[in-house]
């Protein structure tokens, strides 16, 4: 097995090609932040001839400072009617302005001849002169092999001679596709290593989709095979069944395999990361999930748990709080300290270990949780609470009192929303201020801004940059509780923050409360306990 491991990210691109999943480009930065915070070597952020919004990304992502992140930009081989120099791809590929490149290229004769529609010589030329010329303009190449076990299948010495063209042009990686999914861990391992033995001097890398549920373990056999290069998406987010989830094969590598991928500290965020995709992703997290799921650690009340308060390993792989789990025991009480901590820690709030304030802490997180709140993603929402009842609070203001409409007139003319609140400042001044709106919690943020920012100009530079609502217990129908997330920033500093009620409003009002506040905190300055 190798001794280290790159990982490749393609959530951005492959993953928002899943069911249902949109990324605003906020949603894109946001991630390519986080994935650069938590160590990822590789960010693909689409494919900038696509469409404005995959080019207006990289332009964003050229300004970003990133840590450890290379942006990759995506595409394919020249398309045949084009010289490499005018092919519309290539040329945007060049413009996303990115170090490296990946573009992926026919491996499989029938692809080649009834998809490309080319000769397979004609291929070969197509992939050799499209890396040659991407690195006579300076880029760096990675070359996904296109239904590479597929066509190793079919004919292997045309599957290793695709990829020994784009070896000799300059390709630093030759990552092997399961375009399809369907292949197994001892076909996979066999393929390795027949492409390795081919190429002893090549360096390659695995990308895998999930359609026979396979893709981690068709991952970890290549790099047991000696793949140094994995490819995948965060909670395994992409088309059909999706693909190789990197929330399992990162901690796989490194607690399983012994091959280090990230520092400890930064796996210790999986679990928020993963949380944090979903949010944005708009999906509710998966429960069952390996390592990140809320089950992964849970344990029924018997034999299990009883043994699990004796013994953690008796059944659980791992310990919990190196992913940035905890253990649960779903029908009695289990402290969660160390997951608490930890967070507390990141948080900038001291607490001890065993105290009442601990625990009111613990029980009034428990208390959210089970009425659907998700601090996963709302790390602004969480330190507030703990601050609160560590007496660690300032209240800026009371409200007396809000009001939000929405009038429509015709089938034609758009509704118009309107929003009241009265609040009381801190010296008794009652404020009472109305504003317009599109839609009755834009009205309602107006006109909280109304009545505060004459007290606290501060708020002036804070915006509200994402909004987003999830429908948490469906089958109450229009009755159902929704939990209302919501991001705001001030030019330099970035928090999210959240609110749950069977009314969209309230809700809305919680969270924006919460964002308010938040800012205020960290300007005006905590009450010492």
């Amino acid at each position: 097995m190798p001794i280290s491991v790159d990982l490749y990210d393609t959530t951005l691109r492959d993953g928002a090609q899943g069911p249902g999943i949109k990324f605003s480009p906020d949603d894109q930065i946001r991630i390519l932040r986080a994935l650069d915070a938590f160590g990822i070597a590789y960010v693909e952020g689409g494919q900038p001839g696509s469409n404005p919004k995959a080019a207006d990304f990289f332009q964003r992502a050229k300004d970003l400072p990133l840590k450890k992140a290379t942006v990759v930009a995506f595409g394919s081989t020249r398309h045949p009617k084009f010289a490499v120099e005018d092919d519309p791809n290539i040329r945007a590929l060049l413009e996303a302005d990115t170090k490296v490149v990946t573009i992926f290229a026919k491996t499989s004769p029938s692809q080649t001849a009834n998809v490309l529609r080319v000769s397979l010589e004609h291929n070969l030329r197509l992939i050799e002169e499209s890396v040659t010329y991407l690195r006579a303009q300076g880029r760096r190449v990675i070359v996904d092999a296109e239904h590479f076990f597929d066509g190793y299948r079919e004919d292997a010495l045309y599957a290793l001679a695709a990829l020994e063209r784009a070896a000799s042009a300059g390709a630093e990686a030759l990552v092997l596709c399961d375009t399809n999914g369907g292949a197994l861990p001892h076909e996979i391992a066999a393929m390795v290593r027949a492409a390795r033995a081919h190429l002893p001097k090549s360096r390659f890398g695995i990308h895998t989709h999930n359609d026979s549920g396979c893709a981690v373990a068709n991952s970890l056999a290549a790099v047991h095979e000696g793949a140094t290069h994995v490819q995948g998406t965060i909670n395994g987010y992409g088309e059909r069944t999706g693909n190789a989830n990197l929330s399992t094969i990162i901690p796989t590598l490194q607690l399983r395999m012994g091959i280090p991928v990230v520092k400890p500290a930064q796996l210790a965020n999986l679990t928020h990361l993963s949380h944090l995709v979903a949010e944005l992703a708009n999906m509710a997290p998966r429960d069952a999930d390996p390592y990140v799921g809320r089950d992964a650690f849970t344990h029924k009340a018997g034999m299990h748990a009883d043994a699990v308060r004796k013994e953690k390993s008796s059944y659980e792989h791992v310990e919990p709080s190196l992913v940035g789990n905890r253990t649960r025991v779903s029908v009695s009480e289990m402290s969660g300290r160390a997951s608490l901590m930890h967070k507390a820690a990141e948080l900038g709030v001291q607490l001890e270990r065993d105290t009442p304030e601990t625990r009111n802490i613990l029980a009034r997180i428990k208390e959210l949780e089970s009425q659907g709140y998700e601090f996963e993603g709302a790390d602004a929402s969480l330190e507030l609470l703990m601050r609160r009842i560590k007496g660690q609070y300032r209240r800026f203001f009371k409200l007396h009192g809000f009001h939000a409409t929405v009038a429509q007139q015709g089938d034609d003319i758009q509704a118009v929303s309107e929003a009241t609140v009265k609040v009381e400042l801190p010296d008794g001044l009652i404020q009472h201020t109305v504003s317009e709106g599109h839609g009755p919690v834009d009205a309602l943020n107006g006109a909280l801004r109304k009545a505060l920012e004459p007290c606290y100009p501060e708020l002036r530079t804070v915006h509200l940059e994402d909004y987003k609502v999830r429908i948490i217990d469906a089958q109450a129908a229009t009755s159902a509780k929704t939990r209302v997330m919501i991001e705001s920033s001030d030019m330099e500093n970035r928090w999210s923050t959240v609110g749950v009620s069977e009314n969209i409003i309230n809700a809305s009002y919680t969270a924006l409360v919460d964002s308010i506040e938040y800012k205020l905190l960290r300007t005006r300055g905590l009450k010492a306990k």
